[in-house]
């Protein structure tokens, strides 16, 4: 590591989405060099060719070795694996970017697992082109826990006015709430509370929100779910010595939350949590991996195959998710 900054690794993601753009957008803006040394996992070809879409004067500069990196305003240093081809189409779905997409980030936590990078910061990848490559991953996440071993994982989306992590994340809503246990739930409680506190958030109070609607009102909707599947595992917090409340009914605890009464809230399921930070802004989306044994963080949007091309896709999220990264890294900066 260079100056005490941390160097994060940024897989570029589906080279036939907006990735490649987004990237050399980043690297446009001086204040990533600040806090951290910028480092892509990914293309150099395809970064290339992506300059003319986006205006970028930036260089590209392959590189093979990392023990020497440094943070060079104007440079954008790629580990080039050299797995595409030059002409690949930009918005279509392609087993052989799906494929690079995971080889990406395949090397990514090789790296991070040696010490080599700080961090990993994930462009978006397509889950069709993975399925079209042969690899049966519902999204990065899932990726990420195979490469590891990890069993015990979840997804954060982080925003500046709410932080939500899921119980339940790829899965459709029946196989979602059917798969919830009590013993899940309070690992989710602890996964957050341990990032808050990482994230220097004084005794954080987290919220759990309810599966039915009015937290089931008693009864009289769903089948007990709260009573069996989340009121244990928030009074086993509690006794752990966890600030937690639930179940909340999710009508009203995304906005508690958002008015400064909870630091994180407890989703069940995918969209429960997704549909709230989205709607407070797309750009400044974050997505965590909690319960990896390296800091992982992604862009809160996917490879936008409509907007490939055009040069128009905002890198906000990516430089909020390399910030969250650096952050997080536990290497100040």
């Amino acid at each position: 590591m260079h100056e005490r900054k941390p160097v994060v690794g940024v897989t570029m993601g589906d080279a036939c989405g907006i990735g490649p753009e987004i990237i050399l957008k980043a690297w446009e803006r001086e204040e990533v060099f600040e806090f951290c040394i910028p480092l892509v996992i990914g293309d150099a070809k395809i970064l290339r060719r992506a300059q003319g879409l986006v205006g970028s004067s930036l260089e590209i500069a392959a590189v093979q070795c990392l023990d020497s990196l440094e943070a060079e305003p104007g440079v954008l240093h790629c580990l080039d694996l050299d797995l595409l081809p030059a002409d690949l189409p930009l918005g279509t779905v392609r087993a052989e970017a799906g494929l690079a997409a995971f080889r990406f980030v395949e090397k990514a936590v090789q790296l991070a697992l040696a010490g080599q990078i700080s961090a990993i910061c994930t462009a978006p990848l397509n889950k069709a082109a993975l399925k079209a490559a042969g690899l049966s991953y519902p999204g990065h996440t899932e990726i990420l826990a195979s490469l590891t071993g990890v069993r015990e994982y979840a997804m954060m989306l982080w925003s500046p006015q709410l932080k939500v992590v899921h119980v339940t994340t790829h899965k459709g809503l029946v196989e979602a709430i059917s798969s919830i246990t009590w013993e899940r739930v309070l690992t989710v409680i602890k996964l957050i509370h341990g990032c808050l506190l990482s994230l220097g958030v004084a005794e954080p109070k987290i919220a759990v929100a309810a599966i039915n609607p009015h937290a089931g009102e008693e009864g009289l909707f769903g089948a007990g779910e709260e009573e069996r599947k989340i009121v244990p595992a928030v009074q086993r917090a509690r006794w752990a010595g966890i600030e937690v409340e639930g179940p909340i009914p999710a009508d009203t605890v995304f906005f508690r939350a958002v008015r400064g009464e909870f630091a994180a809230v407890v989703a069940m399921y995918h969209d429960q949590g997704h549909i709230p930070v989205k709607v407070l802004g797309f750009e400044k989306g974050v997505n965590i991996t909690l319960g990896l044994p390296f800091v992982r963080t992604s862009v809160d949007h996917g490879t936008a195959f409509d907007l490939a091309g055009s040069g128009r896709a905002s890198e906000d999220s990516l430089v909020e998710a390399m910030r969250q990264a650096a952050a997080l890294s536990g290497v100040p900066g």
